[in-house]
């Protein structure tokens, strides 16, 4: 997992926590379940009737007696925080795949592309096909010219994973810098398949 995938796997659960929860608390109450069921909710506990409000006439008195600076900092507060739900969303709908790539090295040819989901078919039919790789996997993120290209391999029990990694890097990985020019900077990861225990007669 990435650390941006990490990051949005975060936020959307605290999201969704704390929408879960302000929704269960207003079904709660509009449909009356404390009474109907002999619920006692907690002390102080929010919306416990269908004719309970958020915000009480005492509240609202007390929240808007705190000075001329509280209603443009809770303001202030609102538009930072939308504005961070904004980048969020579009950093979410930005590309994470560069989609083609330019063939020919620096400066590419003109006109000359190549898609990312042939070079990424390309590198695991080679890839799987070597010696001791069971499965190969990759996947290529980023933009055109700053690529990464990640490559999970799945050893058999007889792989060894540093001739495999050097097979790799002179196979595949030589192949595809060759013919798209460039670097085609790689993260590589081995992982070994199950297998059943050997029995020794």
């Amino acid at each position: 997992m990435t650390p941006r995938s990490a990051l949005n796997r975060t936020v959307l659960a605290l999201a969704g926590l704390v929408l879960l929860g302000g929704g269960l608390l207003v079904l709660f109450a509009g449909l009356d379940l404390y009474r109907r069921h002999d619920l006692a909710p907690p002390p102080g506990w929010p919306l416990t009737s269908a004719a309970d409000v958020l915000l009480g006439s005492a509240d609202r008195a007390r929240w808007s007696s705190q000075g001329w600076w509280w209603w443009p900092a809770v303001i202030a507060a609102l538009v930072l925080a939308a504005l961070l739900a904004l980048w969020w969303l579009l950093a979410q709908l930005s590309r994470r795949r560069p989609g083609s790539l330019p063939v020919g090295g620096t400066p590419p040819q003109e006109g000359v592309e190549l898609r990312d989901r042939a070079l990424r078919e390309a590198i695991a039919n080679e890839a799987g096909a070597l010696p001791g790789v069971g499965h190969a996997a990759v996947l290529i993120t980023g933009r055109p010219g700053r690529h990464r290209t990640r490559i999970t391999l799945t050893l058999t029990p007889e792989g060894m994973p540093g001739a495999t990694l050097g097979a790799l890097c002179e196979g595949p990985l030589s192949t595809a810098r060759r013919s798209t020019g460039h670097t085609m900077p790689a993260e590589v990861r081995l992982q070994v398949s199950r297998h059943g225990p050997h029995r020794v007669e």
